[in-house]
């Protein structure tokens, strides 16, 4: 079963191509592949797909960082050279400033704010974890009663109404 020199990329069973077809064909062959372009694909200016060669780069507004004077984009949340905060986020009303310490629009200070979040936080895990205590304490003495014959049972409930 040999190859004979001729190949065709039609399918078994199809009519011969067109004339047209193979001259086209013929013309993407002789075309020179250039680094970067997939053969048979249109040839291009060799610019990245999305810009052009007339595209002027939008201008953006520069600021200096307060700490190390280096050049960021005013958009920019961290300098690009020493990562100080360019812009902060005021954690109450989600403002946006320069400076932080405190909010300009609504006045709360950051750090008690955040103070006070965390404060609030870890007394609702204490919470938390205090009834979990409890509902495993009552589960250990259930599965304790067979052992003991309710005695342990009796001392948890008297020590709960103590405290």
């Amino acid at each position: 079963m040999g190859m004979s020199g001729n190949f065709t990329s039609a399918k078994p069973g199809d009519t011969a191509a067109k004339a047209g077809d193979a001259a086209s064909v013929e013309k993407r062959a002789a075309t020179p592949v250039s680094a970067g372009v997939r053969a048979g694909a249109a040839p291009s200016s060799g610019v990245r797909s999305g810009m052009s060669l007339n595209a002027t780069p939008i201008p953006q507004r520069m600021i200096k960082c307060p700490k190390c004077a280096a050049d960021a984009r005013e958009v920019a949340r961290f300098c690009p050279r020493c990562h100080a905060t360019l812009r902060f986020e005021c954690p109450a009303c989600k403002h946006e400033q320069r400076k932080g310490g405190s909010c300009e629009k609504c006045g709360v200070d950051f750090v008690k704010y955040i103070a006070a979040v965390v404060a609030g936080k870890k007394v609702e895990a204490d919470q938390v974890h205090d009834r979990i205590e409890r509902r495993t304490g009552i589960i250990k003495q259930v599965f304790l009663l067979p052992l003991t014959g309710g005695l342990s049972l009796f001392k948890y409930f008297f020590r709960q109404s103590k405290d």
